[in-house]
């Protein structure tokens, strides 16, 4: 009886697939499985519910990655526009109410799935998504610093003497925590950071807060607001921390240049290996000074031009030394002008972090109150003129910068023996990497020549990487020194400093 209802039930099931083919292709559609029959045991109900929770997280991972994969095109997309100048596409995704499962899911991302990263010009990645990017720097060093090779006194060309007094010490010199990228349209930028100098602990502008924000317009026009260094030699147009020496220039460099101070600017390309940068500011150094210490007009104005006629390019930051290991000559051309209306009060303190004195060759500040006897100067006007050029090629560099510079007109209490001021100076850097990657031997030095004297600095140094990449970096250094017309606490030397100094760095700088 019972094989004769199978079969009559087959045979049912044929008439109805011949004479109803709707019929039977739904009965062919997949279904359930059936439930499991009373009495099915544990084991096999585990193993079920594992099935399904472990396919309800296949499709929760691959949704999430999905999502992940669409806002990083977004980024990328407008990122694309930043630079070509075209409209961002829209967004692959469009802006919906936040998904709490998704957010608390993605709390713990799936397996094999990476949050940030790290890329070279913008350090450590900390969030991408379609409204914004945070990225964070750091620049800070180890430093061991010994002077026992310096004479002890010196003698002004004005016959004042002062004391030298010999420094023996290690320092965390100099931390620099920097949050960097765009908030809800790539074109507009921002840059935030804290930065000590340890070294000055408890003089002023020992911690800084700072940054600005920025507007790219396209490649060929960026405007910006805020801090920045002025642009007057090639070491203050933002080739740092790219230098042979560690976070130190060469006397003639820190003798002629500006510091950081408040102002707009603007940059961008002119034609392809042709960069401008020009910046309208508040002084030369705003580092230390207060703004009712400033006097009532803006009139600090500087700028750069530089060509890079062969490869277009010079390396990250357009820095120093061939790390980079260009196969093409690679050449650099600079020239940069400054002008600013100085007072006393609008200079920084003198052991300041980065200060900017404007001093005569022979270390004195030009507003010093005794120099000349007879009177003292209250007001001047500083014009400084750089030009550089450089070469790089397989691992071996060649830089130099010749500096001009003049102080008129003064403002005078009493009487002065002279109208004007003129001073001029070079420097020269070769460097040469004689392990690619690995290790860079260098020598740096110049020379300013002045109306109160011709002090002049060498130094032989080397930087090993261990990690084969710029960002991390032994430097050790061996710096002859005559008559030093600059220094403060963060620089190796100090004002009046002759002789030799060893300055030894732990640097990490992205």
């Amino acid at each position: 009886m019972r094989r004769a209802l199978a079969a009559g039930s087959g045979g049912a099931a044929l008439l109805l697939a011949i004479g109803c083919p709707a019929a039977a292709a739904d009965e062919a559609q997949p279904t359930a499985p059936p439930p499991a029959a009373p009495g099915a045991s544990d084991a096999a109900l585990a193993d079920i519910r594992r099935e399904i929770e472990a396919l309800k997280a296949e499709s929760a991972a691959a949704k999430a990655a999905e999502e992940a994969r669409a806002r990083r095109i977004d980024a990328l997309s407008r990122q694309f526009s930043l630079v070509a100048g075209a409209p961002a596409p829209p967004p692959l995704i469009p802006d919906a109410q936040p998904n709490l499962q998704l957010s608390q899911r993605s709390e713990a991302p799936p397996k094999g799935a990476k949050w940030g990263g790290f890329e070279p010009g913008k350090g450590l990645i900390l969030m991408r998504s379609d409204v914004g990017e945070v990225n964070l720097g750091l620049v800070s060093y180890l430093r061991y610093l010994n002077q026992h090779g310096m004479d002890d006194t010196y003698t002004s060309s004005f016959g004042q003497p002062f004391d030298v007094t010999p420094r023996e010490d290690f320092q965390l010199a100099k931390v620099q925590i920097t949050l960097r990228g765009w908030l809800f349209n790539p074109r507009f930028g921002y840059n935030a950071y804290v930065w000590t100098s340890n070294a000055s602990q408890g003089l002023g502008a020992q911690v800084v807060a700072a940054g600005n924000l920025n507007w790219t317009f396209n490649e060929h026009f960026r405007a910006y607001f805020g801090v920045q260094s002025v642009p007057s030699t090639r070491s203050t147009n933002r080739t740092f921390p790219y230098w042979l020496r560690n976070d130190n220039r060469p006397i003639a460099d820190e003798f002629f240049r500006g510091s950081y101070t408040q102002g707009i600017w603007a940059d961008g390309k002119i034609i392809d290996g042709l960069e401008y940068r020009v910046m309208v500011a508040n002084n030369l150094s705003a580092l230390g000074v207060q703004a009712r210490q400033l006097d009532a007009n803006i009139d600090t104005f500087s700028g750069a031009l530089t060509w890079m006629p062969t490869t277009k390019e010079f390396g990250p930051a357009n820095g120093m030394g061939d790390f980079e290991d260009h196969q093409k000559f690679a050449t650099l051309f600079s020239a940069h002008y400054t002008q600013s209306t100085e007072t006393p009060q609008s200079q920084p303190g003198t052991e300041s972090i980065e200060n900017t004195q404007i001093r005569l060759s022979d270390g004195t500040l030009i507003f010093n109150t005794t120099a000349f006897g007879t009177g003292r100067i209250t007001e001047v006007r500083y014009q400084m003129m750089a030009l550089a050029a450089a070469f790089k090629y397989k691992g071996y560099a060649l830089e130099g910068e010749y500096y001009a510079r003049w102080l008129d007109p003064l403002k005078v209490e009493g009487v002065i023996p002279r109208d004007d001021f003129f001073d001029q100076g070079y420097s020269l850097q070769a460097s040469a990497m004689v392990i690619p990657k690995t290790l860079m031997l260098y020598a740096s030095g110049s020379q300013v020549f002045g109306q109160y004297g011709d002090p002049w600095d060498l130094a032989l140094g080397l930087n090993y990487y261990p990690f084969q990449r710029r960002d991390l970096r032994v430097n050790m250094m061996g710096l002859w020194v005559k008559n030093s017309p600059v220094g403060y606490t963060a620089y190796p030397i100090p004002v009046g400093g002759n002789g030799f100094t060893f300055v030894t760095d732990l640097s990490l700088a992205f």
